[in-house]
């Protein structure tokens, strides 16, 4: 709470129009990042457990996962692109000292993404029988892979709520609240998870023996106790944003939850590009599990396996960018030009810091890392040297993750998504294509190392020339 009081101090002194010194702006990156990181790592702790807990059933069982878990980002992506799309716009207005237009949008944002996500769900369970077969899956985890994501998509009306809830509270400062509930959602995984996915079974411990009950759902109880952690968050979080948060609490506020014409211009105005973006570069990497999956049921694994690993060096980045997003949004709510050059800058270069020590720690302990997710040597070894070529990656893909939560902040989405979309399928799939035949899991994975460098390339180069500034 100390930490919170001192960020909601260095905020007000950006909305009131008082300087920061360079030692306060990194104080207040840091106070804003290192609660960002911790939800982001949270939610890829998550996945490992996942990965771990199905990955102990066997190499179907991760395959199955493996297969639509691109497909499932997509649609999660979606998902939170349409919770950016409106909470980009309140960070303006809190930026603005304009709270009950602050207020009014949240309203607004809850009934459109909530009415969004419930027809994106309704797509989603529609495709599921026939999405293994599109994905070219193994006949063998066709009916786990379907069954997986069908339960995925019933849920994601409570996903969208979690991710709207939490990016609101980010938008106005606080990210203590989201971090804290990241963990605890971890936690219930856990619960779910150890109770849903396995069977009934005899334990032992300290010498006494017990029958601990279980639902032995498998694939299925990964999915269940999943989508339940994240209800009882999202239920959480709402709870919290309507009731205790100092700038978007509703008490006392009067007005509908009817969405606004203007509102919903300027979310299709952020958000648009933002999910076409994300489709598509989902299509890529659903395209790019179309080329793994004839390199058979082990490649599938491990591929899913080293991207599920990977996100536990690049998260931080994540985290990073959700503050630069903050931080630009609501200095360009205050009409601080300056100051937000000065964020852009600091953030980028802290995220490139943080993502090069963590691919120096992905190379050494990629063999412990991919261990803990599958008793499966096979699948050990192809994990392993994926994630040692993705390391030399890492500084140059934390530029490009950081730059675009600072044009996020700015408004300024629709440069920066033609530019990853252009470095994906030019750069990433044409020369996947190319050298899978030849190198197989190994020859996906350097056409990914070198597409992820000239993507940060690319977006370093926006960054300095501060185009995104005159979109605002």
């Amino acid at each position: 709470m100390i930490q919170l009081k001192k960020a909601d101090g260095l905020l007000a002194l950006i909305r009131n129009g008082q300087p920061l010194t360079l030692g306060q702006q990194l104080r207040l990156t840091v106070q804003l990042s290192i609660p960002a990181v911790i939800a982001q790592l949270s939610s890829i702790v998550m996945q490992y457990i996942d990965a771990a807990m199905v990955g102990s059933l066997g190499a179907e069982a991760s395959a199955s996962i493996g297969l639509v878990s691109t497909t499932t980002w997509l649609f999660s992506g979606v998902c939170a692109a349409a919770s950016t799309a409106f909470s980009v716009q309140v960070a303006h207005r809190i930026g603005a000292g304009d709270m009950h237009s602050a207020r009014a949008l949240l309203r607004q944002a809850l009934t459109a993404t909530s009415v969004f996500s419930l027809l994106l769900a309704i797509v989603g369970m529609a495709v599921s029988p026939a999405l293994p077969v599109w994905l070219g899956g193994d006949a063998s985890i066709h009916s786990d892979a379907t069954l997986y994501f069908f339960i995925f998509s019933l849920f994601l009306p409570a996903l969208q709520i979690n991710f709207l809830s939490g990016g609101m509270l980010r938008c106005s400062g606080n990210m203590h609240v989201p971090s804290l509930l990241g963990v605890v959602m971890c936690a219930l995984d856990v619960l779910f998870n150890f109770f849903l996915i396995f069977p009934s079974r005899e334990l032992v411990c300290a010498g006494f023996s017990f029958t601990m009950p279980g639902a032995g759902l498998g694939v299925a109880g990964a999915a269940l106790g999943t989508a339940a952690a994240e209800m009882v968050v999202a239920g959480v979080l709402l709870w919290y944003l309507w009731t205790r948060s100092n700038e978007l609490k509703q008490s006392g506020e009067r007005g509908g939850f009817r969405p606004k014409a203007v509102t919903l211009r300027n979310a299709l105005r952020i958000g648009l590009p933002m999910g076409i973006e994300h489709m598509v570069i989902c299509g890529a990497q659903i395209v790019t599990t179309v080329i793994v999956a004839p390199l058979g049921v082990f490649a599938i694994a491990a591929n899913s396996f080293a991207i599920t690993a990977e996100s536990l060096c690049y998260m931080p980045g994540y985290g990073i960018a959700e503050a630069a997003t903050t931080l630009v949004g609501q200095s360009i709510g205050a009409g601080r030009w300056r100051l937000t050059r000065s964020f852009g800058r600091i953030t980028v270069f802290m995220g490139m810091g943080v993502m090069g020590v963590m691919g120096v720690l992905m190379y050494l302990f990629a063999p412990q890392i991919i261990g803990l997710m599958t008793p499966v040597e096979e699948i050990r070894e192809l994990g392993v040297m994926a994630l040692r070529i993705e390391a030399f990656a890492e500084p140059m893909f934390a530029a490009s993750i950081v730059a675009y939560g600072v044009f996020v902040g700015a408004a300024d989405t629709l440069v920066p998504c033609l530019m990853n979309l252009f470095s994906i399928w030019a750069v990433r799939l044409s020369l996947a294509a190319l050298l899978a035949p030849t190198l197989g899991l190994k020859g996906v994975w350097i056409a990914m190392c070198i597409e992820l460098c000239f993507r940060g390339m690319i977006f370093l180069v926006r960054l300095m020339r501060e185009k995104w500034l005159k979109k605002v």
